[in-house]
């Protein structure tokens, strides 16, 4: 399933163009595109002719081909991706949107549902949701109850299925756009009178955080550079997700700091079985484009972040920590962790998992549980 409806979203998005560019296209034009069989390319427009997402422009005569042009220039989906990670009993839900307002909506709605949703925030374009396995019911309705809510959330198989409620725009998107996200294997939907219900089902992926510290000296290089440059690098991998790069300012007294003293950490959804190709890709690379001998780097899996992990950033951010100290809180939580001095940093900055930028930008605020871990 999730292979055909990818191939679903690549031939739509590609017969949309040749109607925007060209007013129409031809069974010819597909199969030159594609690289595919005419026969391949003749039945994939039968298809989508038969799901009237098509309409033929001109019949077949004689010599001259078959003329057809995508039914909408609308975007197939405001709903660029929806994917989700799993942490034990926790989830977390991402949903990247075309719209930054369109995401501002659901955030805004969501967080006022609740249902299995325990906690909400956005970071543009992406909404990130704190979920629970289970079900719990949502005041959904017309203003002014919230239009869409997560209601249910269970686990089947290596598959997430998320139950959701909605009316009005929410519907529209549940029942013409969540199915074309990159992410999301299949959509079922009913009606009940004005309302809308459907599970989402996406796969149960692995989430993991990279935190890199010290790859930069006097001379030359920048954290930060380097561990954007490493979530691109690793973005491109088959069977992961990108989620974010987040940078963290720790100790600024620190005698050692090349500057400003910030560690940076990055965020990544990937299938169970890649973790250990990601840390392979991570050490070669940071080890490769540091600047310092000094560099190091942590890699935590799961999002969910204990007390005691929260309390040693808290330490790294306000005094002087061993790497002793670093390499027992790691093992303790089974966190991998390579390199010189710069580890300390590293392991600090996977410590702030969850925090808002106002806590890891300001070295004056304590990086503590209650600011949004476990």
């Amino acid at each position: 399933m999730p292979g055909v409806l990818e191939r679903r979203r690549e031939f739509l998005k590609l017969m949309r163009g040749y109607t925007l560019d060209h007013g129409f296209f031809t069974v010819s034009d597909i199969a030159e595109s594609t690289g595919l069989p005419r026969s391949t390319a003749q039945d994939w427009i039968n298809r989508l002719l038969d799901e009237g997402c098509l309409i033929v422009r001109e019949e077949r005569r004689g010599r001259s081909p078959a003329r057809y042009l995508a039914k909408s220039a609308m975007p197939s989906s405001a709903c660029r991706r929806i994917f989700t990670t799993i942490d034990k009993d926790s989830v977390e839900i991402y949903h990247e949107c075309l719209s930054a307002s369109c995401a501002a909506f659901c955030e805004y709605h969501h967080r006022r549902a609740g249902g299995v949703l325990s906690r909400v925030s956005r970071d543009g374009t992406l909404l990130r949701e704190r979920a629970f396995l289970g079900s719990r019911e949502a005041p959904i309705g017309l203003f002014p109850d919230p239009a869409v809510g997560v209601t249910g959330l269970r686990r089947d198989e290596e598959n997430l299925v998320q139950n959701i409620r909605c009316v009005g725009g929410p519907a529209y998107a549940l029942t013409d756009m969540m199915a074309h996200a990159e992410g999301v294997h299949d959509v079922m939907v009913g009606r009940s009178g004005s309302f809308v219900e459907g599970e989402v089902t996406t796969s149960a992926l692995r989430y993991i955080a990279i935190g890199i510290d010290d790859t930069d000296t006097a001379e030359g290089g920048a954290t930060f550079a380097l561990a954007l440059a490493l979530h691109q690098h690793l973005s491109t991998l088959e069977g992961v997700m990108p989620i974010g790069h987040h940078v963290v300012m720790l100790n600024p007294a620190q005698p050692e700091r090349t500057a400003g003293n910030s560690a940076s950490f990055i965020e990544l959804a990937a299938e169970p079985a890649l973790c250990g190709q990601i840390r392979e890709h991570s050490l070669r690379f940071v080890s490769d484009e540091a600047f310092s001998p000094e560099w190091g780097i942590a890699i935590k899996q799961g999002f969910t972040v204990q007390r005691d992990l929260r309390h040693f950033g808290n330490r790294v951010r306000t005094g002087k920590v061993s790497r002793k100290e670093a390499e027992d809180i790691a093992r303790k939580h089974g966190i991998f962790m390579r390199g010189g001095r710069g580890i300390i940093g590293a392991l600090a900055a996977v410590s702030c998992i969850g925090l808002d930028n106002s806590v890891l930008l300001d070295p004056k605020r304590a990086i503590l549980p209650e600011e949004g871990g476990a």
